[in-house]
């Protein structure tokens, strides 16, 4: 499988003038362009499905064993879409989310942690729906400051406001929605504390993502995910998860944290930036 798989294709024009849903002066445009968060996705799945009723909904309702990194690709392509899309092209990535989560319904087969034996589950409940959205705006912060930039306190809140925004077109109820970063550390704390359960099912889906068969990077970088999700991960589901964090690991990974540090400044925008930025600032003049 060729890494070159996994990135969303470039969208199309759209209406000109149409700024979509934030604009080229939010917050979500300015951290959403980097290539760089990419990084942030396997921390971002782990954290997921670390969650017993999205881990279960994901295991019995995905080709995920077949092509463990579809739904984080699908993820990224709709998250890019609606942040830098327009109108029209908002409405469609959410038409096709809803459409995918739509038949996404169950029980939890056996007790998980805290969470009992036949609760129900379901892709479209906005409970489950903000916690997703959770995981993305948090690994892609913790992500930005880590490999690319330090985020102020200001910048954070405006990022959080920005991805409820997105994340009500997704199905996040607007009720639920906050408008401060310090919301966000504390209900994944929450979560770590009392929700979040490590079992099976998540440690096999933990394996697809972080291995996947057939591999996407060369060998010499197979491990490379599973360093970057321990590093980013909160040390309770990093434990739970059972990612070595010695201190070879730490070492490799501020390592790795020093050297895109350093190469980002110097890469051209094209390659640095997705390219539905470009596209998008094209289409507002």
């Amino acid at each position: 499988m060729r890494l070159s798989r996994f990135f969303p294709d470039p969208p199309p024009p759209g209406r000109p003038g149409d700024p979509g849903l934030l604009g080229p002066d939010s917050a979500a445009w300015r951290v959403g362009r980097e290539r760089a968060l990419l990084l942030a996705g396997p921390a971002a799945l782990l954290l997921q499905v670390a969650h017993p009723l999205v881990a279960a909904g994901v295991a019995a309702h995905s080709d995920f064993v077949d092509d463990p990194l579809r739904r984080l690709r699908g993820t990224l392509d709709a998250v890019l879409t609606v942040t830098f899309g327009d109108t029209e092209q908002v409405r469609g990535a959410a038409a096709r989310v809803a459409g995918a989560h739509a038949p996404v319904r169950g029980r939890l087969p056996v007790r998980v942690g805290d969470v009992a034996a036949g609760t129900p589950y379901r892709a479209q409940d906005p409970t489950l729906a903000r916690w997703v959205l959770t995981t993305l705006e948090w690994s892609a912060v913790r992500a930005t400051e880590v490999f690319v930039r330090p985020l102020g306190p200001d910048e954070r809140d405006a990022y959080h406001r920005d991805m409820g925004v997105l994340g009500v077109v997704l199905g996040v109820d607007a009720r639920d929605l906050t408008t401060d970063w310090a919301s966000v550390e504390e209900l994944v704390t929450e979560h770590v504390a009392s929700t979040l359960a490590v079992d099976g099912t998540a440690r096999g889906l933990a394996r697809d993502v972080l291995d996947p068969t057939p591999p996407v990077l060369p060998r010499g970088l197979r491990r490379l995910p599973a360093l970057v999700a321990a590093g980013l991960l909160p040390p309770a589901v990093r434990i739970a998860y059972g990612l070595p964090w010695r201190r070879r690991e730490r070492a490799a990974f501020a390592v790795l944290r020093l050297t895109v540090r350093a190469v980002l400044p110097f890469l051209p925008r094209p390659v640095r930036c997705w390219p539905h930025e470009r596209v998008a600032r094209r289409r507002v003049g």
